[in-house]
Parts: structure tokens; C-alpha cells; sequence
């Protein structure tokens, strides 16, 4: 998963790969659909003033289905007006709410967001038209969605000309958490690497961050792990008990363990709204406080970036041990050192199907 005002390349990559297969194109042909589906993303992202969030839209989804449906038209070489017809397409089908944040129905729906993109750009390339001015509409896609009608309609949009791709760049999420609550977890790890602590120590944890922040993080008792997925307790929990916040520590049996619920009982969370103007839905920085059973308190460094970030990218060893870790976790037979290697040169693939052959997934049109 990934960040750049918002999780873009959770939809945009299944559905680039999936069309890429169908199509047998080339490594360099997948590279560019996907840059074609994070700038279209990033066009539409950030013509929103306001949060999606805080009036329920869960924006991966929503934005990324059209980004999606940018990208597969790429892949297939669609015309100026087939390409209009697939984005008007995929907007006729987006969705995505935050009620379903900590549910199976979370993933459904990014995954659905996919489909739609891949399905949006075969229509269009097969003659299904679509409104030609469904984004930008005073009753378009983009009005209807915004939480307070504060949206630009009128700058002329810059893709081609500005490389979001360069200037933004990606980050990738070390942790199988919601990113509202990775640099908490960067401050409490980066505490205790300094002061190993005792779990009978430790009498409270105060969380510092924003509100929009505390609002996505919604879950406070959490009881299972799709729950604790949006739990900022049960993260500064995990990180104390385990040293970490992986996939081994977002399960059922992890998050139900005695030693944990009892800590998740000692957090508490202080929101603020000195928001970020780089980051609008993220505070300036988080930090957590931890009060000792003695009386003495340890405060962690301010947190203004997560680890991960583009302006902290994740170190290659990183990002390879972050990638046999979901595959271990998938209990996945596909050799994950040989297509690591293959993905890392991917611009030079002549065929992508190469990237298949392991998990002989059947090529259906």
C-alpha cells in the first residue's frame, strides 16, 4: 500500500496488471499506464479543498476508479474521445464510504474501484459513451462528491505539463495500519529503541495528533484484527508488547491477547486541529507521551513525516523485507525473490506475462 493523498496505487496497480496481462504488454507499457493513472489521481485529488473524509467518502476508492479507468485506457491505446467516454464511465460507477473502514467491505470496495477501472476502458474502446463534461459539471462527479461544494472546477488541468509523479512522489506504508496512525507508531517505536521498557511500567500512553486523524482512527476497543487495522490504541499497544506493527501483530489471536487489551486500556488520545498545510488532513506533527508507574515521563520526538514517506523513502532492504512479509503472510507457493527481481526491471520486460507464470493465472479477454 502507498500514500499520496490517499492509497492510489491499491486500485490503479491490480488493474494495470490485469489489462496489462490480457494484453500482453510490455514492462515499459505497464510503467507509463501507471504514471498516466497516479497523474490522473493527483488532478483530481487535489481540485478537493476539503476532506472526503470527514463527510463519509472514502476517497481511495472513489478517486480510484477514474484513475484507474485513465490508466487502463493508456494500456489500450484509447482515443481522445474513447478515453473521456471511460473516465465518465467509471464515474457513473464510484463509490466508497468510511463506514466501512475496519470491515471486510473496506477491501471490497478498493477492489471493486479496480474492476470498475478495467471495465470502464472496455466499454469505452467497444462505443459506450459517457458525458463529456461528467467531471467538472456544476451537477458533475467532482461537485457531487465535495463535502462543501469547495472544490476548483476552473483551473485548466495540468497533466503533461506538471509532473505530480516528481513533484509529490509515493510513499509506501510500512505498516499494515491506517496511515493516520504510522507516525505515532514511528514515536513510540523510536522511544522504546532508545529505553527498552517493562509492559508492568508503564501506567499510561497519551497520543498527540490531529483530529481528522482521531476521527479515521475510530475503533477503540478493537477485538479482532480487521478492527485494529483503525485502532491508534491498539497500534501504540502492539508496538509496545511486540516492538513492531506487522501483519503477524493484526490478528485475531494477537490483538485478543490479555497483555494487549490491558494496554489498549492505558491510551488515550489528545487531538488537536493545527493542521498541516502541506498534508491539510494531518496534524503538523504527532507525539506520544508515556507515563511510568515511578512518576516519570518519557515524551517522544515530534513525528512530522512517516517513516516511508517520499522525503523518508523506506530503505531497499526495508521494502524487500516488507514484501516477503506479505507473502509469507498470504502463504503465497510464488517464488517472491524471482519476482522481485522481475519487477525490479520491469520497464525492460518485453511481455509482462512473465510475472504470472508462477501463479498460472488463466488469460481470459
Amino acid at each position: 500500500d502507498d500514500v499520496a493523498r490517499g492509497h492510489p496505487s491499491v486500485v490503479i496497480v491490480p488493474a494495470v496488471l490485469a489489462e496489462a496481462q490480457v494484453l500482453n504488454a510490455s514492462g515499459a507499457d505497464i510503467v507509463t499506464a501507471y504514471v498516466v493513472g497516479y497523474e490522473t489521481w493527483m488532478e483530481l485529488v487535489t481540485r478537493e479543498r476539503d476532506n472526503y473524509q470527514m463527510k463519509g467518502w472514502h476517497p481511495t476508492p472513489l478517486i480510484g476508479a477514474l484513475a484507474a479507468a485513465a490508466a487502463c485506457a493508456n494500456l489500450r491505446g484509447l482515443d481522445a474521445r474513447q478515453a473521456t467516454a471511460a473516465l465518465g464511465i467509471a464515474a457513473a460507477q464510484a463509490s466508497g464510504i468510511t463506514g466501512s473502514y475496519g470491515t471486510m467491505a473496506k477491501a471490497m470496495q478498493v477492489g471493486r474501484a479496480a474492476h470498475t477501472g478495467v471495465l470502464s476502458a472496455r466499454l469505452a474502446a467497444n462505443g459506450l459513451t459517457a458525458a463529456v463534461d461528467v467531471l467538472d459539471h456544476e451537477r458533475g462527479f467532482l461537485s457531487a462528491i465535495s463535502p462543501s461544494g469547495n472544490v476548483d472546477l476552473q483551473t485548466p488541468a495540468q497533466m503533461g505539463k506538471r509532473w505530480r509523479s516528481e513533484e509529490q512522489g509515493l510513499g509506501i506504508k510500512r505498516y499494515p495500519m491506517c496511515y493516520c496512525a504510522h507516525r505515532a507508531i514511528d514515536a513510540m517505536l523510536g522511544v522504546i529503541e532508545k529505553r527498552p521498557l517493562a509492559i508492568d511500567e508503564i501506567d499510561g500512553v497519551e497520543v498527540m495528533l490531529g483530529r481528522i486523524q482521531a476521527t479515521t482512527l475510530k475503533n477503540h476497543r478493537p477485538a479482532t484484527g480487521l478492527d485494529a487495522i483503525f485502532s491508534l490504541e491498539f497500534a501504540m499497544a502492539a508496538a509496545l508488547v511486540a516492538g513492531n506493527v506487522g501483519l503477524r501483530e493484526v490478528s485475531d489471536d494477537f490483538v485478543r491477547r490479555a497483555d494487549v487489551q490491558a494496554l489498549i486500556g492505558r491510551v488515550t488520545v489528545v487531538s488537536n486541529e493545527d493542521y498541516d498545510p502541506e498534508w491539510p488532513s494531518m496534524s503538523r506533527y504527532d507525539q506520544v507521551r508515556i507515563r511510568l508507574k515511578g512518576g516519570e515521563s518519557i515524551e517522544s520526538e515530534k513525528v512530522h513525516r512517516a517513516l516511508g514517506d517520499a522525503s523518508r523513502p523506506l530503505s531497499p532492504d526495508d521494502l524487500r523485507q516488507k514484501f516477503f512479509d506479505c507473502f509469507a503472510a498470504g502463504q503465497s507457493a510464488i517464488d517472491a525473490t524471482r519476482l522481485l527481481a522481475d519487477l525490479q526491471r520491469i520497464e525492460s520486460l518485453p511481455s509482462c506475462r512473465v510475472l504470472f507464470e508462477q501463479s498460472r493465472v488463466p488469460i481470459a479477454a
